[in-house]
């Protein structure tokens, strides 16, 4: 087996990418976060969502009627 024989060179490879990988990743400058831009402009419109939650019975009728539509 080559692999057990070369087991030291491969654990120094890798540990030398490991190292250049970290050395590389240090050099990046961080990323700049700035405040999010909210749509206040007046000519983008917005949509507010409301609604109920449904009743166990309501979810009942709702999947009976959903089960009778498939069938056909």
């Amino acid at each position: 087996m080559n692999v057990i024989k070369h087991m030291e060179a491969a654990f120094i490879v890798a540990l030398s990418l490991a190292a250049a990988g970290n050395a590389a990743l240090d050099s990046v400058k961080p990323a700049q976060a700035t405040a999010p831009v909210l749509a206040t402009t007046a000519g983008i419109p917005v949509v507010h969502v409301t609604a109920k939650r449904l009743t166990p019975v309501e979810k009942q009728q709702m999947l009976a009627l959903e089960r009778v539509r498939s069938r056909a």
